[in-house]
């Protein structure tokens, strides 16, 4: 089992690249994200997925081992294997996937290359309690998330998000927005000031 990569950047051709360990390369097939921190002659770690088959010997490269999780995650799902779990990590970064699983965002997920709106509902329903330990950068505000997109949050939480929404920001942004304005405003702020404090921050 190859749980690593340590080598030179030998060629790069589609979603597979090539490293040179001491001569030796290996055919790796990365996301797009992840392709485009490599460049051809120059040294390269990446964190190996190995796949087994009768018919069949692969290796998935990651830059980071979260992205790596989240391909393993995204294939616990019914209906997903390595090229959708690929497509979606091509689309959207680690913390983009947890923002929008949290937010129950169906739209974000299909914006992944052959992942329809069936199979988005499936990823956003059944990872839902996963996400939060797979956030990354974006775990400060997932629980907030996950109560709007379950439709649980307060009320001056929904109408702020809400009105944020409607002046052109997407859901994402206004929550992260308003969760940064409830650590100033505190939990019993009102809507008004959640949204006066949410603009702030997002004027930044």
């Amino acid at each position: 089992m190859i749980g690593k990569l340590k080598g030179t950047v030998d060629e790069i051709d589609g979603d597979l690249v090539l490293i040179d360990v001491h001569g030796v390369c290996y055919a790796v097939s990365c996301s797009s994200r992840t392709l485009s921190r490599l460049n051809v002659g120059e040294a390269a770690v990446l964190n190996i997925e190995t796949y087994v088959r009768e018919d069949q010997f692969r290796l998935f490269g990651f830059i980071t081992l979260l992205e790596r999780e989240w391909f393993r995650l995204l294939q616990s799902v019914q209906g997903v294997g390595a090229k959708v779990a690929l497509a979606v990590l091509s689309t959207l970064s680690p913390a983009e996937i947890a923002n929008a699983v949290a937010l129950r965002d169906v739209t974000m997920i299909s914006r992944a290359p052959g992942v329809g709106k069936k199979v988005a509902e499936r990823i956003v329903t059944e990872l839902k309690n996963k996400a939060p330990a797979f956030a990354g950068e974006a775990s400060a505000g997932i629980g907030l998330k996950q109560e709007l997109g379950e439709g649980v949050a307060s009320g001056p939480i929904t109408d702020a998000v809400s009105a944020l929404s409607n002046l052109g920001y997407t859901r994402e942004q206004a929550a992260n927005a308003v969760s940064a304005a409830l650590k100033t405003a505190g939990e019993d702020a009102d809507a008004s000031k959640l949204i006066r404090l949410g603009l702030k921050e997002l004027s930044r």
